[in-house]
């Protein structure tokens, strides 16, 4: 398929933002309070920025965005709708967190109920998210079993790539930051290197004969359109396999010195936290990128594609 840059910023700043979140969340349970109204302030307002950034970037790829609104009532059969409905009841839950934990509101009984609040509807966001493209069995590659998993864990490392760089500037850097992160961006390039090989070993389902109605060894005779269309250009991209393993191997490396940065940070200076979190971050870029470039809809069955 077509990769949208708009899609690529939406599941990647957005997953970043409910990671982020969600660890507010734990260190909240935890911990209690922040340790400063400045750092609280600074952490949720961040976590919220990238989640909006990223659900904003995402109305960008619909032909009437003013509409997006009524995706919303969809929720009983799309993972779409769910998304959007636990991404409006996370932001009064994630306002509130913040407003405690930060200390601007005098309740610290109520911190740990909302840290798990955070956690809970941050992972059942990102689920949602996840099972958008999950779900979908016209596109194979997407309907595996490892799709949401590598987009909770890739929300998980990236946020705690962020939180651990917000920790540095606020002089709160911990020896177990380095060991979550690290620890979450290795379990993402296993998940993910599990997940090419699972795609890439995957049997064909579907053929022409299938999308025809046809028996036998159904071949095209002749193109459909004299002209490219719509679905050929969104459905019908096809990344070349030498790109796709150049990606790959980027999306590895960017992981591996992400995973290095954070061992440097925290035998040399803390500082290199930030350089762990853009790692982290262009990573997922990456990878999201190649998500979308190396699926592919079996609609292509009806414009010269053999199998699918």
């Amino acid at each position: 398929m077509n990769p949208a840059y708009s899609v690529i910023l939406f599941t990647t700043a957005s997953g970043a933002g409910y990671g982020l979140l969600a660890l507010l969340g734990l260190v909240g349970i935890n911990h209690g309070q922040s340790s400063s109204i400045a750092f609280g302030v600074t952490a949720t307002v961040l976590a919220l920025a990238l989640i909006t950034v990223g659900l904003l970037s995402s109305t960008f790829h619909l032909g009437h965005p003013e509409r997006a609104w009524r995706a919303l009532s969809q929720w009983r059969s799309s993972w779409l709708s769910r998304e959007g409905v636990a991404a409006v009841l996370t932001y009064p839950v994630a306002l509130l967190f913040g407003l405690i934990w930060s200390g601007i509101i005098e309740r610290p009984e109520w911190i740990a109920v909302l840290g798990i609040a955070c956690i809970v509807m941050s992972a059942v966001t990102v689920f949602c998210t996840g099972k958008i493209y999950a779900s979908l069995k016209t596109i194979p590659q997407w309907h595996n079993d490892l799709t949401v998993p590598v987009y909770l864990v890739f929300a998980l490392a990236t946020g705690s790539a962020v939180l651990m760089a917000v920790a540095t500037l606020f002089g709160r850097f911990q020896a177990f930051q380095v060991i979550f992160t690290a620890a979450a961006l290795i379990i993402v390039a296993i998940l993910k290197s599990l997940y090419w090989r699972s795609i890439d070993n995957a049997i064909p389902r579907f053929t022409m004969g299938d999308a025809t109605g046809l028996k036998g060894n159904v071949r095209q005779w002749e193109v459909p359109h004299t002209n490219v269309n719509f679905i050929q250009k969104e459905m019908g991209y096809v990344v070349a396999r030498r790109h796709a393993e150049k990606l790959r191997n980027m999306v590895m490396v960017t992981l591996a010195i992400a995973v290095l940065a954070s061992l440097l940070a925290w035998l040399v200076t803390p500082w290199l936290s930030f350089g762990v979190a853009v790692a982290a971050l262009v990573a997922a870029a990456f990878e999201r990128w190649l998500f979308f470039a190396e699926a592919t809809h079996v609609v292509n069955l009806y414009y010269g594609l053999d199998k699918a």
